[in-house]
């Protein structure tokens, strides 16, 4: 850490955080390729398959930033992450020879290694700022999450063009040798404009860097950054296939929409650091937590059609049926009239429904010449439900969810200089594996979901139980430590906050 920024700190910045659009750009890849692959039955896979290859490169991703923001606190961040992508052009290119789901999940495993840029990242960048400017600095460094909307919004019109639109499948296999192109071409750019600095304490022993992991805040960091980021990495790619089989949206249409959900949560995390910097990063994740359950409640209810008895006709009398029809039944001179069934049921997907539709309407099932006792059914009653879960409507909550998430990936990332100023690496790193894993478990999760419950949304049931046991941990340390410090302040408030 320096007392004030200069210009080679900004330069820093900008080279650390293209490096990190591209890295965590190839780090996506799996959303749109996979679902490319499988939409085309290219090769055949399910939804648990697709969910372990959208996962594998998060794992990857996730578990090596500890050992990288390690290696960035104890070597700087140029030599480790300028490696790091020649490194992972190898596996990148290598994908392009694939045709089984064992080759193509080693070669995801060996290309995820660009995730762990992300606490490289973190501990070059933080070093090159003081404290006062350090939210603003790593909000911005974090844009490059933006990455993860540049893959979802020009891969499936490369893929389009390289297969000439579905003519050629083959041509898939040219996109990763694109990508491990631009990969190779990053690091000799890193390379030669880049200066390395590592922090002051750069000496330390490995228990001595490890120590900061045996506090439990680092660990409730890590659970808030599982949902901020690792959820927002999950849906980057599992939006894709959500859109085509929710909506039956074409694939380029979908992976628009999944790249409006990833680049506004990209480029709002460097508002997201301003906010932390003069909000403080408390009050930013009390917003965040509360409005992602919000939003989420929101989303959770599926695209549904429901039927349901409704208020039928029965005999006032006994006696026999004379006439029958849509409008009404006679017994023995007596009309019982009869709700028409609406000529349009359906129609909702023809105009923007926000709330649920409902029709009713009587059914006869009763003939003529049928004699009925008194109480007997004459018409069966029917309500139909219809709820549409507009497709705009929906992409509009995840676009703001999005953005929401975005906010709260800087936020988190605030806390760590500020509760562990010279183990940014290893505490970046740690927080980091733990909210990386959720980008990997979560696509599986949701995999798993959808084949036991049959709901696309029972994804976002999953994230309003993750939202809520956030905040509710959050809301219990923050009213422990201000019963500690300040007790009288909690009485005074009534022991809220």
């Amino acid at each position: 850490m320096q007392e004030a920024a200069t210009a080679r700190s900004h330069r820093a910045l900008f080279l650390n955080t293209l490096t990190f659009t591209v890295c965590f750009a190839a780090w996506m890849l799996n959303g749109v390729l996979v679902t490319f692959l499988s939409a085309n039955e290219v090769f055949d896979w399910g939804p648990v398959e697709i969910g372990w290859l959208m996962g594998i490169p998060v794992l990857t991703g996730s578990i090596f930033r500890l050992p990288a923001g390690m290696l960035a606190d104890k070597f700087g961040g140029k030599p480790v992450l300028g490696s790091l992508l020649f490194v992972c052009t190898i596996p990148m290119y290598l994908l392009s020879y694939a045709d089984s789901f064992l080759a193509f999940a080693l070669c995801s495993f060996g290309f995820g290694l660009a995730g762990a840029s992300f606490a490289i990242g973190i501990a070059y960048t933080s070093v090159w700022y003081p404290r006062e400017n350090q939210g603003t600095a790593l909000g911005i460094f974090g844009a490059g999450n933006a990455g993860a909307a540049l893959t979802t919004l020009f891969a499936p019109t490369l893929l389009d063009r390289l297969t000439n639109h579905g003519a050629n499948l083959e041509g898939w296999r040219s996109l990763p040798v694109v990508y491990a192109g631009v990969l190779a071409a990053t690091g000799v750019l890193f390379f030669l404009l880049s200066d390395n600095k590592k922090p002051v304490r750069s000496n330390r022993s490995l228990v001595e860097m490890l120590q900061p992991l045996r506090s439990m805040r680092v660990w409730r960091f890590g659970l808030y950054y599982f949902l901020v980021f690792g959820c927002f990495v999950a849906f980057s790619q599992w939006l894709v296939p959500y859109f085509v089989n929710v909506y039956y949206l074409p694939l380029v249409t979908a992976g628009i929409l999944a790249a409006l959900f990833s680049f506004p949560s990209g480029v709002i995390r460097a508002l997201g650091g301003w906010m932390s910097d003069v909000f403080g990063a408390r009050k930013v994740m009390y917003w965040i937590l509360a409005s992602s359950a919000v939003i989420s409640f929101m989303v959770m209810i599926p695209k549904m059609e429901v039927y349901s008895p409704g208020k039928g006709v029965m005999a006032k009398r006994d006696g026999v049926i004379t006439a029958v029809s849509d409008l009404a039944v006679v017994v023995d001179g007596t009309q019982y009239p009869l709700v028409e069934k609406p000529v349009e049921v359906v129609g909702g997907d023809h105009s923007v429904l926000v709330l649920p539709k409902k029709d009713v309407w009587q059914a006869p099932v009763v003939e003529v010449g049928q004699r009925v006792e008194r109480r007997e059914l004459l018409a069966r009653g029917v309500t139909r439900i219809y709820f549409q879960a507009n497709v705009w409507i929906f992409a509009v909550l995840v676009i703001l969810l999005g953005s929401v998430w975005g906010t709260g990936k800087a936020a988190v990332y605030k806390y760590i200089p500020d509760y562990f100023p010279e183990e940014v690496g290893v505490v970046g790193g740690m927080v980091g594996v733990l909210g990386g894993l959720g980008g990997f478990f979560c696509p599986i999760v949701f995999g798993y979901l959808l084949e036991w419950t049959g709901l696309w949304t029972s994804c976002w049931m999953f994230m309003l139980a993750l939202s809520l046991a956030c905040l509710a941990w959050m809301h219990k340390v923050v009213r422990d430590m201000l019963k500690e410090r300040h007790p009288e302040d909690l009485q005074e408030i009534g022991g809220t906050l």
